[in-house]
């Protein structure tokens, strides 16, 4: 349990990079260093959490510890792993409240806006090639893609892909199943689980209704964030999301720690760690329970076609919402060429995120005092 919590609260203090740094780091720490898990351990483990919803390299952090010393193990891991952000991003949280106002702080967001949305999209070009792995794969995404713009619920877009990939499969192989039982667990995903009026049980329903239905990459989430609290709930404004994932890239350990800084928005420090507990609090749920066989699953091929589909999905849904985020980021020729600028730096030289949000931050600063 001392390993996992000084192993784990080191990683979480600087765990910068995403989710593909963090898997490099943890397969360095509990693969070369330490020995915990063979390789093919550890590609079992990563396989099994790209077939449940949640933040990969957090359930990464929870299997470790699960495998090492139980469901103890699991919590402390992950707590040890996501408790420094949250508690980085409760301090920014508090300095934007305070400070957020301010003309110095506004340009500071400026600069750092289209940075976000570069990296979003570098995220969006390296999932797209492995997800689109073929034709049928590539026009379900642009269906998806075509359908959030004329208004259809994105978790219904998200696991209507996901059945709609099975059904391919299935008819491929000859064993086409009922549609209705394959669309079955649309409903109960899309029911709505919190009303326009806010409370803290609303927040955390609305961020646990989230953390169970995520799949892909951290940057889907801005997909369902905006969903539920600009456009259905009307709680935040899309200048608010845009800062929460700035913030919560800027910051070490998952990107799902914008939730921190949302709830903390909405309603203080309660509502930040209500926030909090929502969306991560599914992930520890399905690790738990299955971690003794989940990792069979990818070679079942309606279980592959699942896990195609609904990455496609969200892929679709993620680019939709960039394209609308983008309008709100490029506001002029000055951000236009922050973003260019970064994408060339990101692109072309790979420089690490955590550099390109500060310098996007600088260059906020320097617009201000030009202007």
């Amino acid at each position: 349990m001392r390993e996992l919590a000084f192993l784990f609260l080191r990683l979480g203090f600087t765990a910068f990079g995403g989710p593909a740094a963090h898997i490099a780091m943890l397969h360095s720490e509990v693969v070369m260093r330490r020995k915990w898990l063979s390789e093919q351990e550890f590609l079992d483990l990563l396989g099994a959490t790209n077939l449940i919803p949640g933040p990969n390299s957090t359930e990464m952090v929870i299997y470790i510890g699960q495998r090492r010393a139980g469901w103890p193990g699991m919590v402390l891991a992950g707590l040890c792993f996501i408790g420094p952000a949250v508690l980085m991003v409760l301090g920014l949280a508090w300095l934007y409240v305070e400070f957020g106002s301010t003309p110095q702080a506004a340009w500071l967001l400026v600069g750092i806006k289209p940075v976000v949305i570069v990296l979003i999209l570098q995220a969006l070009w390296k999932l797209g090639r492995n997800a689109v792995k073929n034709l049928w794969l590539a026009l379900l995404g642009l269906l998806v893609l075509v359908l959030y713009f004329v208004g259809l619920n994105e978790i219904v877009l998200l696991f209507g892909g996901a059945a709609l990939g099975m059904l391919i499969q299935a008819a491929l192989q000859g064993r086409l199943t009922n549609l209705k039982t394959v669309l079955a667990p649309i409903a109960l995903f899309s029911a709505p689980l919190a009303i326009p009026v806010f409370s803290l049980t609303a927040l955390f329903f609305s961020f646990l209704k989230i953390g169970a239905v995520l799949y892909g990459s951290g940057y889907v989430l801005v997909t369902l964030l905006r969903a539920e609290f600009v456009e259905r709930l009307a709680w935040l404004t899309d200048q608010q999301l845009l800062d929460a994932v700035a913030i919560g890239q800027v910051t070490p350990g998952p990107l799902f720690t914008s939730a921190t800084f949302i709830g903390y928005l909405l309603s203080g420090l309660p509502g930040g760690l209500v926030a909090t507990l929502g969306i991560f609090l599914p992930s520890f749920i399905f690790v738990w329970l299955s971690g003794p066989w989940i990792p069979r699953l990818r070679k079942a091929p309606l279980a592959a076609a699942f896990l195609d589909g609904v990455n496609i999905s969200a892929l679709g849904l993620m680019a939709a919402v960039t394209w609308q985020l983008g309008f709100a980021s490029f506001v002029d020729a000055p951000t236009l060429g922050v973003g260019l600028v970064a994408a060339v730096l990101l692109f072309r030289f790979q420089l690490n995120s955590f550099w390109l949000v500060l310098g996007g931050g600088a260059a906020g600063l320097v617009m201000s005092l030009l202007r």
